[in-house]
């Protein structure tokens, strides 16, 4: 596996996941989104036999940085992804001087929620009906000072 920060020619093939990944509730991101992520945020991708398999977005142009969306194609979970992504974002922000990091997370997703909480999320509030098929959300928050590797 290989990951690296995204570029615009990972434009169609991110897009294409993001459709595989996220349904309508779940607020996925347009082309044209990514387009701009690409440029403006943190935007990391894996890569296994040149494939996109996930992806990882921070929006850093944030007084605290927020992890908006981190996907795996579900054939690959289950592979140490996530956690490697998460730990290269964690990593980039600290060496960028950001001292925490937040994102919302589906209150029914609890391998997400079980993940974030290894790496030193905390959830510190319940957001009623955030997703658009009426789900509540957790707003979880970690510092990144004094940062460790988790594997």
């Amino acid at each position: 596996m290989k990951i690296r920060k995204a570029s615009l020619e990972d434009l169609n093939e991110l897009y294409t996941l993001e459709k595989t990944l996220f349904e309508a509730a779940n607020f996925p991101l347009s082309k044209s989104s990514f387009r701009y992520h690409i440029k403006n945020n943190l935007l990391y991708t894996a890569k296994i036999n040149n494939k996109i398999v996930g992806y990882i977005l921070v929006l850093t142009k944030r007084k605290i940085p927020k992890i908006y969306s981190l996907g795996v194609l579900q054939e690959y979970r289950g592979k140490q992804i996530s956690k490697s992504l998460l730990q290269k974002a964690l990593d980039k922000l600290q060496i960028l001087g950001f001292e925490r990091t937040c994102l919302e997370v589906r209150c029914d997703n609890l391998l997400a929620i079980s993940l974030y909480e290894k790496f030193g999320f905390s959830i510190k509030q319940q957001i009623n009906s955030f997703y658009l098929d009426g789900c509540n959300a957790y707003f979880m928050q970690k510092t990144l000072q004094d940062e460790e590797t988790i594997f």
